[in-house]
């Protein structure tokens, strides 16, 4: 991990397209400005891990849960 030390208005490049500004600090918070192409998804760690978790609960369909949409998908 890299860690560096930025000054409110200073920013980090990353990878030529990706620019990170620290906008403004208030205690223990940053608040941090990401400017990035439109392709490019941006989460909160813990949106990320909630994304995942649906995601992963999703796969789990159980096999009658399937076999009823399928039906269901048949009757129209």
């Amino acid at each position: 991990m890299l860690a560096l030390s930025r000054r409110i208005g200073e920013s980090i490049i990353i990878d030529d397209n990706i620019v990170v500004t620290v906008i403004g600090i208030s205690g223990e918070q940053v608040k941090l400005g990401i400017q990035a192409p439109g392709h490019i998804k941006i989460y909160r760690e813990e949106i990320q891990e909630q994304i995942r978790q649906e995601n992963e609960a999703a796969m789990n369909v159980s096999d009658s849960s399937a076999e009823a949409l399928k039906n269901l998908i048949k009757k129209i």
